[in-house]
Order: structure tokens, then sequence, then C-alpha cells
């Protein structure tokens, strides 16, 4: 077996540094509704997880109300800042550029706000037309949930075992090893945290690298350490 069958990548804090803006908005919203909270401790509980389901979190854990209406705002003020601040994260192109093997994006990120922020950093045809929402595969089927990893893999007929996934989160980790894919964990966005690497080698990332440059060499390095078991 030739190394891997194929790359998925994650895109919040992996290809676009979009996690530290969405981490801003949200807490600033959820300390007005009534629930504290640093920009730092959004980034650390619940980076890669839906909005509606950090609602949730927060609703059942802190037996807190909190309004519809957050979510619509949310998305507003969120796609807006967007479109005028997100940037790739460093590294990525020049990275993209020496891959030699099919990769594409599953992401909890609907597919507009993929369109939008890919589309602001140049990375749109780069990976067009193999961007994919969990969101459209259904509400109930984002991550931690295997199923948009398993449906990346089905488009390039891959094997998941063959599978290396590119993670910021926990959430994300645990969809992938949920897949029965590898992964490699990432913390070289704007939202990283003292414990971040721990964590995400805690969820089960077999190594984490903080600079995109790094990836090509640990690809390599993985896929030859899997033709050998």
């Amino acid at each position: 077996m030739d190394g891997f069958d194929l790359i998925i990548f994650d895109c919040d804090g992996v290809l676009v540094d979009s996690e530290i803006i969405a981490a801003e908005v949200e807490s600033r919203l959820l300390t007005e509704a009534g629930y504290p909270i640093g920009v730092e401790e959004m980034g650390e509980r619940f980076a890669g997880m839906t909005w509606h389901n950090i609602l949730l979190t927060i609703e059942r854990e802190a037996s807190i109300p909190l309004s519809a209406s957050l979510l619509d705002k949310s998305e507003k003020l969120l796609d807006a800042r967007l479109a005028e601040e997100v940037q790739v994260i460093d590294g990525v192109k020049s990275m993209l550029s020496r891959i030699r093997k099919p990769y594409c994006i599953c992401s909890n990120s609907a597919s507009h706000r993929l369109e939008l922020m890919l589309s602001k950093v140049g990375l749109k045809e780069v990976f067009a037309p193999h961007i994919y929402s969990a969101k459209d595969l259904g509400p109930d089927r984002v991550k931690p949930k295997p199923d948009i990893f398993l449906h990346g893999a089905k488009q390039f007929d891959a094997d998941p075992a063959h599978t290396l996934v590119i993670e910021d989160s926990v959430h994300g980790i645990a969809g992938a090893k949920a897949a029965g894919m590898r992964v490699v964990g990432f913390t070289g966005a704007s939202h990283t945290y003292p414990s971040h690497a721990d964590r995400l080698t805690e969820a089960g990332a077999e190594t984490v690298i903080s600079r995109m440059n790094e990836l090509p060499d640990v690809i390599a390095a993985l896929a030859e350490w899997q033709g050998a078991i």
C-alpha cells in the first residue's frame, strides 16, 4: 500500500484562522446573555462545535435559557467579520503544493460560510469541488460524529484506514477516530491555548504540529510507518 489514499483537512483553525473570530463573537454574546466566558475558554471548550450545540451544552450545564435569537445574531455578526477579517493559516498554500495525494475539506461549517472564507483567502479553487459540510448531511450528523469524514472518503473511494485527517479540535479528532481514520493535530491558529497539544494527543492525534510547513514530511513519515505494520 502506497501511503495514504486521501488527506482530509478540517477548515476552521486548520486552513483559515477563523476560530479566534468565532470565539470573540460568541463569548461576547454569551456574556451579554448572562453566561460570562472569555475568548480563550471558548476556544478550549468549544472549538470544533457548532454554535447550536454550544448553546445546547451551556443550557444543560448552567440551566440558563438562551434565546433562539442568539442563533441568527451570531450567524450575521460572524459572517460579517469573517468577510472582512479572516486570513489563511500561514504556510497552507505552500504546504498544499507539496501534497501529492488527493485531498479535500470536511467541516462543520455551513456551505455558504465555507465558500465565503475559502474564496476570501484564495483556497476555494484549490479544493473545489471537494469541499464538504456536515450540515449538508443533516443537523444531527456534525462532528464529533464520523459522518462527514466517511462522506468525504466515499467521494474518493478511499479506505478510511488509509485516510489521514488534519484537525485542530478534540471534537474533530473524536469524529475522525470514530470513522477509523488516522489523525494529525494542529495548533498553529490564533485560538490555540497552553494545553492544546496535550488535549489533541489525548483525543487520539498520533502527532501534533504547530506549523503547516511540517505537514508534508509528517505525512511521509506516517505513511512509511503504516507501510511497515
